[in-house]
């Protein structure tokens, strides 16, 4: 076998309190792409971000091209022809996509005047977005773009620096189905022309379909190796959490009760000429499939109050509800686990009890004064029903992981006793095992009466949790599917406007 491109030998990198890495070791080969999986806080990110220059290891080797180098700085990795697509966009909103993947490299003419050559970084800009299946034109401002949009700028961004070696840290995180599958056959098409990829995401499907090896980390330290032959989804996880995940998905018998929660005729500032509508049974898990765009997110705002509908009804136990304001929808019992939860659903320089108790603080005071050993216990007894990882409930939110954080969110609301839970994305950058974690938490809830409403732009995440799905497309409401009619065919016909599937009560 020929000399490998990198080898990562022995690598350990200690934070204060934490052993982020314990000598770990990874190899690419020319060409070759690399899946590297773990839950988080296994240390693919620590891991990565030494090899892109951003941290330096305590101890361990690095070589690049069959010779021992030092990665000090970003520049380094640069030079030496590492790319890497962070998972939270690196790029300016107020400039131009051209000047977003030339920024610093610019193309310049005039001598020792140094002007920006705009045409010729327009076309250049424009070629790397068409390899991506993107027509959008270079003096476009990032800021009109969608997020999946931004995130392909950034993909063409580490494509124009003609990297020898590509770090891609959940790339796919922002993007819909098509641009998923437009990025995976990118990757496949950097590999054709030697070009090494080492791809984090926690979408083990995506790893199935572009690694020809895959690397686990857990804890630290290398959890084991599949070659192209073995990778599958329960050797993945298996070494990912040490054990089997039994009963990823477990559905309830998703009976309805009929008339729980009811939403009818609503309008959204989004899409105003579509009226949604569709109910959810007490103790149901109704998922909300539909590509990037088709309205969920919106309808769920409308729902919550952060967004007011333009018309429409919403019932909760055969009762109107009036909801002009989040603060409606929390005095009714709904709901919302928002999509970004690091900028709309947690304050994370805040501490977990903070968080927590925040939605119900009136609960915790006497005479306009908190009562911080109630609400700290209170605090501490939402952390240890749902398990939440946590060295204190007086720990920053932002020291958690994704999956930790999750539940905070979920803790806020639990100790409110909802009657409704609006989930958008509820797993969307946690790791398998935290993921089966939010599962099981919400077939808990349901079990106990709770309706739940679930988006999700994961397939299989809609197949395996959802009693029934209603799918949207461009502003309404195309299907609902019941458990038995429910396929991936079926809900894409939905998603993509044909009208072949049938609507179940």
């Amino acid at each position: 076998m020929a000399a490998a491109l990198l080898e990562l030998r022995g690598i350990s990198k200690r934070f204060p309190g934490v052993v982020a890495l314990d000598h770990v070791s990874l190899s690419v080969q020319a060409g070759e792409v690399v899946g590297l999986i773990g839950e988080n806080g296994a240390g693919k990110s620590t891991l990565m971000n030494i090899l892109g220059g951003v941290h330096q290891a305590d101890a361990g080797t690095i070589h690049f091209d069959g010779r021992p180098v030092r990665i000090r700085s970003v520049a380094d990795a640069l030079a030496l022809g590492i790319g890497f697509i962070h998972q939270e966009l690196n790029v300016l909103d107020n400039l131009d996509v051209a000047g977003n993947v030339f920024l610093g490299r610019e193309p310049t003419w005039g001598g020792p005047l140094r002007l920006v050559n705009r045409g010729a970084m327009f076309a250049r800009a424009e070629q790397y977005l068409r390899r991506l299946g993107l027509e959008i034109p270079g003096g476009t401002t990032l800021g009109e773009l969608s997020l999946a949009h931004q995130q392909m700028v950034e993909i063409a961004k580490a494509l124009s620096q003609d990297a020898r070696l590509i770090i891609m840290d959940e790339p796919t995180s922002s993007l819909t189905l098509s641009e998923t599958d437009r990025l995976l056959a990118t990757v496949r098409e950097l590999r054709s022309q030697g070009v090494s990829v080492i791809y984090i995401t926690h979408r083990l499907g995506e790893v199935s379909q572009c690694a020809d090896r895959v690397v686990v980390l857990r804890d630290g330290r290398n959890a084991g190796s599949l070659d192209r032959g073995e990778i599958g989804h329960p050797a993945m996880v298996r070494l990912m959490v040490g054990r089997d995940l039994q009963d990823w998905y477990v559905h309830g018998p998703g009976e309805k009760q009929s008339g729980y929660f009811e939403v009818r005729g609503l309008r959204t500032r989004a899409h105003p000429q579509c009226a949604v509508s569709f109910d959810v049974g007490k103790g149901e898990v109704l998922g909300l499939a539909g590509l990037v765009g088709a309205g969920r997110s919106e309808v769920a705002q409308a729902i919550f109050g952060v967004d007011a509908a333009l018309a429409g009804e919403i019932r909760l136990e055969g009762r109107p509800v009036r909801i002009r304001s989040a603060r409606d929808a929390i005095r009714a019992g709904i709901y919302l686990v928002p999509e970004d939860r690091r900028k709309t659903g947690l304050v994370t320089e805040m501490t977990v009890r903070e968080n927590i108790t925040m939605p119900g603080l009136w609960d915790y005071t006497v005479a306009g004064l908190i009562r911080f050993a109630k609400e700290t216990a209170a605090a501490k007894a939402q952390c240890a029903a749902l398990q939440v990882k946590t060295p204190s409930v007086e720990t920053q939110v932002l020291n958690l992981s994704g999956g930790n954080q999750q539940k905070v969110v979920l803790a806020k609301w639990l100790a409110l006793r909802p009657k409704v839970l609006v989930f958008d994305e509820p797993t969307r950058g946690i790791d398998v095992g935290a993921k089966a974690e939010i599962y099981r938490l919400m077939r808990d809830l349901a079990a106990g009466g709770v309706a739940i409403v679930m988006i999700s732009s994961e397939m299989e995440e809609v197949l395996g949790v959802g009693d029934r799905v209603a799918v949207m497309h461009e502003g309404a409401i195309s299907g609902i599917l019941g458990r038995r009619e429910c396929s991936e065919e079926a809900i894409m016909h939905l998603a993509v406007g044909r009208q072949e599937g049938r609507a179940a009560s």
